[in-house]
This record gives structure tokens, sequence and C-alpha cells, in this order.
């Protein structure tokens, strides 16, 4: 419900160019990946159970 409202309340605003870009997952606005389109703590999630193609963690 608290979901529905926040999105519906980003959706009337009063200045449509000042949209925040949010995660798909969770509706994070901050730490968002363009790229990926999700907010750092669930891409991290979804990168260690694989889910991401392409991502590997980095060892050196």
């Amino acid at each position: 419900m608290a979901k529905t409202c926040m999105m519906y309340r980003e959706m009337r605003r009063k200045y449509p160019t000042r949209v925040r870009n949010r995660c798909q997952r969770c509706q994070r606005p901050r730490a968002y990946m363009r790229k990926f389109k999700l907010c750092r703590i669930c891409f991290r999630e979804l990168a260690l159970e694989g889910k991401i193609p392409g991502v590997v963690k980095s060892s050196w």
C-alpha cells in the first residue's frame, strides 16, 4: 500500500522533469545504477546469486 501511494505521488508531481530514478525491485531512490535499473543493495544480492549475466565478483 505504501509503495502504491508513493508511486502515485511521484506521478502527480507539479514539475514532471523532477522524476527520480528508482530501483525496479524495491523502489529505493538512492544508489541507483542506470545500466541495471537497480539499487546497490538489490544489485549485490542478485549478482551474488548469479542472476545478472556478465557480472562476476572481482578479486586480485
